[in-house]
């Protein structure tokens, strides 16, 4: 079962009413508009917001991304990020990948981890920007030293495959541990195919059973009978003892790493 990890995690994305959000929503909607037209930053993003999910206004995307760009035009990194992410989605905008990189890049720069992971992504893909599997990784590096599981993840799988850096399997395996213990599903499959292949790790059927077990737990669908089949094929390497003990193993990995 010598498989190699997939080249890249698939990007997620997402517009997320944040701390901004949640504050704003003390206010009555009038207040909030008050102060976006006076130019206040944080009610101009948690305006966008409020648009972009339809909390106390009408869900309007075109709306949203007009006070997103007030937001971002005076520096908001998370408007900037947000901006980003609909001109990557053509979400109240022409979707342009372009346009989506230079939003992202100016959050990336203020250090807003979503936008790293997202550049890295792009230019892993060449999306907005020529293929560039080095400037790749050196956003997704800046996003994973932040603890974003996400880029973890994709780091260890360019690792693994030698993608923008030395193929390196040990440092593989510890990105994709971190991430894994994040409870990034895809780290957890990616971890199973390495402990099944001895690639940066001893060869361990058991630790690669309980990391299987605990993706198909995770994961829906096809997806979920592929990490049911990968589990399947490393129990055939085990006693029924040692199933066993890689099923306990994954309830304790369970029982001291919450789901959020």
């Amino acid at each position: 079962m010598n498989r190699r990890s997939p080249r890249l995690v698939e990007v997620t994305i997402l517009v997320t009413a944040l701390s901004a959000a949640t504050s704003a929503q003390q206010e009555t909607v009038e207040e909030i508009r008050a102060k976006a037209e006076q130019g206040d930053v944080d009610a101009q993003y948690g305006l966008g917001l409020m648009y972009a999910d339809g909390e106390g206004v009408p869900e309007d995307d075109v709306e949203a991304a007009r006070w997103l760009r007030r937001a971002a035009d005076q520096g908001e990194a998370r408007a900037q990020y947000n901006l980003g992410w609909m001109y990557a989605n053509g979400e109240g905008v022409s979707e342009d990948s372009v346009e989506a990189v230079r939003w992202f890049r100016l959050a990336g720069d203020q250090g807003e981890t979503r936008a790293q992971y997202n550049l890295g992504w792009m230019y892993a893909n060449g999306e907005g920007v020529p293929e560039d599997d080095v400037e790749a990784v050196r956003w997704l590096r800046l996003a994973a030293d932040q603890g974003e599981a996400r880029a973890q993840t994709s780091l260890g799988v360019m690792y693994d495959n030698g993608d923008g850096v030395p193929e390196d399997d040990v440092e593989a395996v510890r990105w994709l541990r971190l991430a894994a213990d994040q409870g990034e599903v895809s780290a957890q499959f990616n971890l199973g195919i390495m402990h099944v292949d001895g690639r940066g790790v001893p060869q361990d059927f058991q630790r690669a059973y309980m990391w299987f077990d605990l993706a198909a737990s995770r994961l829906p669908g096809d997806s979920r009978d592929q990490a049911i089949s990968y589990r399947d094929g490393a129990s055939e390497r085990l006693t029924s003892a040692q199933i066993t003990e890689a099923q306990r193993l994954a309830r304790e990995w369970e029982d001291t790493h919450p789901r959020n």
